[in-house]
């Protein structure tokens, strides 16, 4: 990894930044925002039973309608600007629902019983499992959006454009609205106007099972028999091109055909040199006179649907998988119907980032492999705080569009034991991943009560709180506490955990100074200071009106006690005189001073194990 920057250089570029700022630094007024992602079925949800491939009578399920203003109010109550709800759309389920004009999904091509919200059925239409009355599903969705911004905040959805459930079957599409694959050329691999990539001559085979595995656990189900109904074999989503796709590819899922060959080469104008400095506004002038994959437009039309619906923004599923020049032309279609739009996605590969911001038009990707992974290591104890630099000066340039996040419905809890087995441990990243820079934060529900995904629901395997099958999420279902959202049932030490987080993500959105300048102060310190550790960290935020030295140890067991050195060049930067200047912590309200001599300050500083300081200068 490179070193990060000189303070020296850090100044004379802040110095810089000051007299004009580039495009990619945010406004010191606009305020940070808080990404509550909640999996909607299960939110609600008080039936504790948790049986292993338990049906929806069973286990239970939860509702739009259990979103009501106690729990919204429970929500915001966070700090949440942004309410993510995932599972939204209609998916694969194994629930009858034929009475609703709903065809049976088959088990052999669904993941668990529940079904995976990202093999999507109908686009234009919201999963049954998740209203009161299924007939009255839009209804009842189109009341939560409104009772969400009631509340003062935005809504996001899940399109996942890069693969759509195996039985796609569009029961509710608008007026002229075709179904993916009605017109598709099925005798040719690809076309540029087919929806799918095809396997001629070849009949789609269910993939031979690992692990002894059944679908529903074994249960007899009349269409769970090893078969599936598929001629021509279509490509599996994540690129197989078997007619008998593996069991661990995305086999209950086929790829959408945005006009790439099979060969990789594009059938589609690729962006002129210079779009990647243009707003969105010429991205969209300059698709319009183009002729585009029916593919393009049909995701365009779902996601404009949407947005007129009501939604904020939505998440888009891997959205590497599917070209850069599609992105252009969707999110800037969506940012003319709403500029404020706010457009997330999944992209992992850091030599990407830049094109699917910039070209792509995306507000906000995940920091995963980077900033999360790092952090991921030190927590568990393996990982130095000695690399969390060099990360934030290599993503500088486009650090605001970096979601940062400890939890989200891939990655294992932080409470369970294949992460770090205490929910505690926590504490300090999200000190770290909050405050460290101007980009958007993100919880999972239950992070905030240590919930630890323990549960064994069916297909795939804990630590994770299932996506695929009906269960309880019993560490957030005590602060449901039998639907009046109060925390009534949660430990002293939930309650607690919860307090921190509500404390942290608050002072988040309405500091100034995280919507302003970063320096790091950690390799000063480490070079400098007796007594200063690779498991603590410190770095410094400021604006006009504000100024802030954060500190976070990640030592599990012992206090870390040290006087911190606030370099010459932060304090020159701050206009700060010889002097003694009363420190606050932003959190709790502890007490300090930072003393300035000869032009380099001194925090005289004891960190108990994994605690956190964000010191205000009053």
């Amino acid at each position: 990894m490179r070193r990060f920057l000189s303070l020296t250089a850090v100044l004379v570029a802040l110095i810089a930044c000051q007299q004009q700022k580039p495009q990619e630094v945010v406004s010191q007024t606009k305020q940070k925002a808080v990404v509550y992602q909640v999996f909607t079925r299960l939110f609600g949800n008080t039936n504790t039973t948790n049986k292993a491939w338990g049906t929806i009578e069973e286990n239970g399920v939860g509702k739009f309608n259990d979103f009501n203003d106690k729990a919204l109010t429970g929500i915001k109550e966070l700090g949440v600007t942004h309410i993510w709800y995932t599972g939204v759309p209609h998916h694969a389920v194994i629930n009858d629902y034929t009475q609703y004009g709903i065809s049976n999904d088959d088990p052999d091509v669904v993941k668990g019983r529940a079904g995976s919200p990202y093999a999507v059925k109908d686009y234009y239409n919201v999963n049954p499992d998740l209203a009161v009355d299924p007939a009255n599903r839009l209804a009842e969705f189109k009341a939560l959006v409104e009772r969400t911004h009631k509340h003062g905040m935005k809504v996001l959805i899940d399109i996942v454009p890069n693969h759509v459930a195996r039985h796609y079957e569009g029961k509710n599409n608008p007026e002229g609205v075709v179904d993916f694959g009605a017109n598709d050329d099925t005798s040719v691999e690809y076309a540029i106007n087919n929806n799918f990539y095809y396997i001629p001559g070849e009949s789609f085979k269910v993939p031979a099972p690992e692990n002894n595995y059944k679908p529903l656990g074994g249960e007899e189900h009349p269409l769970a028999d090893g078969q599936f109904d598929e001629n021509p074999a279509k490509w599996t989503g994540n690129g197989s091109r078997l007619a008998q796709p593996g069991f661990y590819d995305w086999y209950e899922t086929v790829k959408i055909n945005y006009g790439v060959r099979p060969d990789g080469t594009k059938d589609f104008p690729e962006l002129p040199q210079g779009y990647d400095k243009m707003d969105w506004k010429a991205h969209f002038d300059y698709w319009q006179d183009k002729t585009l994959p029916d593919s393009w437009i049909k995701f365009r039309d779902i996601a404009l649907y949407w947005v007129d619906f009501g939604v904020d923004g939505f998440r888009f599923d891997m959205a590497e998988m599917v070209p850069v020049e599609f992105w252009s032309f969707m999110n800037s279609s969506i940012k003319n119907a709403n500029p404020e739009a706010f457009l997330l996605a999944e992209v992992y590969n850091p030599s990407l980032y830049r094109d699917y911001i910039h070209k792509g038009k995306m507000d906000y990707l995940y920091d995963k492999v980077e900033l999360y992974d790092t952090l991921k290591h030190i927590m568990q104890g393996h990982g130095l705080t000695d690399n969390l630099p060099a990360i934030q000066e290599g993503l500088k340039d486009i650090e605001h569009h970096m979601l940062h996040f400890l939890e989200n419905h891939d990655e294992q809890r932080i409470a369970s034991p294949e992460f770090v087995g205490d929910a505690q441990k926590g504490k300090p990243a999200m000190v770290v991943s909050t405050t460290i820079s101007t980009a958007p934060t993100m919880i999972y529900f239950g992070q905030e009560v240590g919930e630890p995904g323990a549960e064994d629901a069916g297909f795939g395997s804990n630590s994770r709180t299932s996506i695929f099958d009906y269960i309880g999420v019993p560490h957030h279902q005590r602060w449901v506490n039998n639907g009046a959202f109060d925390g009534g049932q949660l430990s002293a030490e939930e309650k607690e955990l919860r307090d921190f987080y509500k404390r942290l993500l608050n002072f988040s959105t309405t500091s100034s100074a995280l919507m302003g300048e970063y320096a790091e102060i950690h390799s000063f310190n480490r070079a400098n200071t007796e007594g200063y550790s690779d498991k603590v960290f410190s770095f410094v935020r400021w604006s006009n009106d504000e100024k802030l030295i954060v500190l976070s140890s990640f030592k599990p067991a012992d206090v870390a006690s040290f006087a911190l050195k606030v370099p010459a060049e932060v304090i020159q930067a701050w206009g700060l005189a010889d002097g003694e200047y009363a420190l606050e912590d932003a959190m709790y309200g502890s007490s300090n001073t930072l003393i300035v001599k000869e032009g380099t300050g001194f925090v005289k500083t004891s960190l108990q194990p994994l605690q956190s300081f964000v010191y205000q200068i009053k």
